[in-house]
């Protein structure tokens, strides 16, 4: 008898003691296992490039017509930032929004300038006004270009 219970406590020992030991190596592989996948996860979104949307009528009626300047042009060839007339009520986020629509390029940042009115003599006597305009100076993403002169 004595025996007996000798056999069984080992036997409850030896139950007790091996899932204890088979759960213990499932802990260590499974971070190792997810390691791979997270890293796979993160390359996946930098290769695949989401598409811009196609423009609508909202976009021309915000952005209106480039500025054509000798100060514009050297903007847009040293620094890949591009002026443009907008609409006076456009904020910048609509700003942003048509820009890359109607160009297809990622949009950094935005300027918004308002451009006041002048006096102008016209011809001596009689004086006029040059009507002033909201402009926004649109820098764009390193590696894109915007062609303004199309033919």
């Amino acid at each position: 008898m004595a025996e007996e219970k000798k056999v069984a406590a080992e036997k409850k020992t030896a139950t007790k003691k091996a899932p204890a030991k088979k759960a213990a190596p499932k802990k260590e592989a499974a971070p190792k296992a997810e390691a791979p996948k997270a890293e796979a996860k993160k390359e996946a979104p930098k290769a695949a490039k989401k598409p811009i949307a196609l423009p609508n009528e909202h976009d021309y009626k915000v952005i209106l017509e480039p500025v054509i300047t000798e100060k514009s042009m050297a903007l847009l060839q040293n620094e890949n930032k591009v002026t443009v007339k907008v609409a006076d009520w456009s904020n910048k986020d609509e700003i942003k929004l048509s820009f890359q629509r109607l160009y297809q390029v990622k949009v950094v940042d935005i300027k918004i300038v308002n451009v006041n009115a002048k006096e102008k003599s016209r011809g001596g006597r009689y004086k006029g006004f040059i009507g002033g305009f909201k402009k926004a100076i649109v820098t764009i993403a390193e590696g894109e270009a915007v062609d303004l002169f199309k033919e």
